[in-house]
């Protein structure tokens, strides 16, 4: 019962201040439940994520806050600590790290700061961890170009300089023209192939 009244305090307080340009993130309630929740993170500035907003699904247990909520992306993301496929995160304070002590304002913001301190000996992407570690300026190019492509709002990529990109879009012309596959596929694909 301790944990519930502490669900709803936290949930109440976050609301009170749910303003995603003002903090840099807010949640949404699913069907007004307390322990499934949408939360909106900015992405970090000076960073490839810059400018994109991402969402992340947090199911909060029933032995919260002993143990974690269950957090994944939703929105695609190209980061070695989390799935490109699945958006599962590989982050210490979601597993063994936790405390009690934390709340769900300091894990939104932990998963904010996340982005910008990629983790790349430890990934839960090898494929992006290895191309972190092989070419940090193709790694920041694909992140950048994916937080481009699946996190911006029309209004932030009208400020984008698209011939920074031109070469990842002329290869992914190519691959759909070539194998018919969606835009998505060839966006994957290719990524994964650098």
């Amino acid at each position: 019962m301790a944990g519930k009244k502490r669900i709803t305090k936290e949930l109440r307080d976050l609301m009170n201040g749910n303003d995603l340009n003002r903090n840099h993130f807010c949640i949404e309630m699913v069907n007004d439940s307390t322990e499934h929740i949408i939360a909106k993170i900015l992405g970090p500035p000076d960073t490839p994520y810059q400018n994109g907003v991402f969402s992340i699904d947090i199911t909060i247990p029933d032995k919260y806050p002993f143990e974690p909520p269950v957090c994944k992306f939703i929105t695609k993301v190209w980061h070695p600590n989390i799935s490109s496929a699945t958006g599962a995160i590989c982050l210490d304070i979601l597993k063994g790290r936790w405390a009690a002590s934390m709340t769900l304002e300091s894990l939104i913001r932990s998963l904010q700061s996340f982005l910008e301190s990629p983790v790349p000996n430890d990934p839960q992407d090898a494929v992006v961890g290895n191309q972190y570690r092989a070419s940090r300026q193709l790694y920041d190019k694909t992140a950048k170009y994916w937080t481009y492509w699946y996190s911006m709002c029309d209004d932030n990529r009208k400020n984008v300089d698209r011939n920074e990109f031109k070469d990842f879009e002329e290869k992914i012309d190519k691959f759909v023209k070539k194998t018919k596959a969606p835009t998505e596929t060839a966006l994957t694909s290719l990524s994964c192939s650098h």
